[in-house]
């Protein structure tokens, strides 16, 4: 194993593609980091001056996959909650899925839900059976 640079990380040996987990600072809208849905091991950080500005800058992102949203207080985190624009949003928690509730973006991240007993009717065949009048 080959240590990587500045870290106490290991990049395997062998094939295939590795990615070390990563913290990237002072992000902001214009960066792929910032604009794009990431799928890795990388925490993007963007420094806002309040609430406010953090809600507006996440609801300009073409996407909306999932949210977390951190607070200890619930009358924030409700009103918050209400005006982010995302298929799920998590408080004080990470973005998850669990089977018992529907999973979903919106926007570019996606159209519909999964999970939940939204998804189970996806695997349903409903017949339609109309009878009209008889003679």
């Amino acid at each position: 194993m080959a240590a990587f640079p500045g870290s106490l990380l290991e990049v395997p040996d062998g094939p295939g593609c590795y990615y070390p987990p990563t913290v990237l600072d002072h992000v902001r809208p214009g960066m792929a980091a910032f604009d794009e849905e990431t799928f890795g091991p990388v925490a993007a950080i963007t420094r806002v001056a309040d609430a406010d500005e953090a809600i507006a800058l996440a609801n300009q992102s073409e996407y909306g996959l999932g949210a977390a949203l951190w607070t200890s207080d619930l009358d924030r985190a409700r009103r918050l909650t209400r005006v982010l624009d995302a298929g799920a949003v998590f408080v004080n928690g990470m973005v998850a899925s669990d089977p018992r509730l529907p999973f979903g973006g919106i926007k570019k991240s996606g159209y519909g839900r999964e999970l939940g007993a939204e998804d189970i009717r996806e695997f349903v065949n409903t017949k339609t059976v109309w009878i009209g009048p008889t003679a």
